[in-house]
């Protein structure tokens, strides 16, 4: 199982799940390029665009021959996971999406600051969502749409936010809200693959999540009829307030869909 984690978080952002499943389940996570702990040097000169993650995170399982694994994506997971499977249908066994989006439908009205950056990426637009980045919005991400915010442990987002504050981090955080209309535009190969490969799919959500909205869990369902939809009264990091239910669902769906 390849946990594939979003912005802005790490592989931390698992660490109540993967005990959970690792009984029967080989779980990997890894941080992607410009999150967590992966360092990239700066002779790498690393272009900082979901192509290239998604390209990393295929490197990365082709060094641990990692020949067939399902995929849990969640937020920028779902343009680097989805890529995999485009790339290589035959390695994805099945897909569990928490608040993982591929459709226009699915995108909130919070996405408007973004939005007008890419229609006009100027210096200004840019600037403009540099306070996205701060400790005050991260926790919100949190925190927003949870029906007892007292209850979010406060490790994650804090930790998100430390990180950010490394040399160069936030500049590449904002290269990506950029490069994320390229993966808008991917949206209706996304959608092809769901329909020609159809992978076995669980959609499992924060439904008061004001980035990715439920109609983005229930479009998957156009693509994939046997998909399994489930909405959880929690927001965006559903994780940090619905662990236990997540997990019991994904058990179930991965028992039934690959054994």
């Amino acid at each position: 199982m390849l946990l594939l984690h979003g912005f802005p978080t790490s592989s931390f952002q698992y660490r109540e799940l993967i005990p959970r499943l690792a009984d029967r389940y080989h779980v990997i996570a890894p941080d992607l390029p410009g999150f967590g702990f992966t360092d990239v040097p700066a002779a790498r000169n690393y272009k900082y665009t979901f192509e290239s993650l998604a390209k990393t995170i295929e490197a990365f399982t082709e060094a641990l021959q990692l020949n067939k694994f399902a995929l849990y994506i969640f937020d920028y997971g779902a343009p680097t996971g989805l890529r995999l499977g485009l790339a290589h249908p035959e390695r994805v066994t099945a897909i569990v999406t928490q608040n993982a989006n591929a459709y226009e439908a699915g995108l909130g009205d919070a996405w408007a600051p973004i939005r007008r950056y890419w229609e006009h990426p100027t210096q200004e637009n840019r600037e403009a969502l540099r306070g996205a980045l701060s400790l005050e919005e991260i926790r919100g991400q949190y925190i927003d749409g949870t029906q007892h915010p007292e209850e979010v442990a406060p490790e994650g987002y804090t930790l998100d936010s430390g990180l950010i504050e490394w040399p160069g981090n936030k500049d590449i955080q904002l290269d990506l809200f950029l490069d994320y209309a390229n993966n808008v535009k991917l949206y209706p190969k996304f959608q092809e693959y769901f329909r020609s490969a159809k992978p076995p799919l669980l959609a499992i959500w924060g439904k008061n999540d004001p980035f990715f909205i439920p109609a983005g869990a229930e479009a998957y369902r156009r693509d994939n009829p046997t998909a399994t939809v489930q909405l959880l009264d929690t927001g965006h990091f559903a994780l940090e307030t619905h662990v236990e239910e997540i997990a019991t669902a994904m058990r179930f769906f991965l028992a039934k869909s690959i054994g």
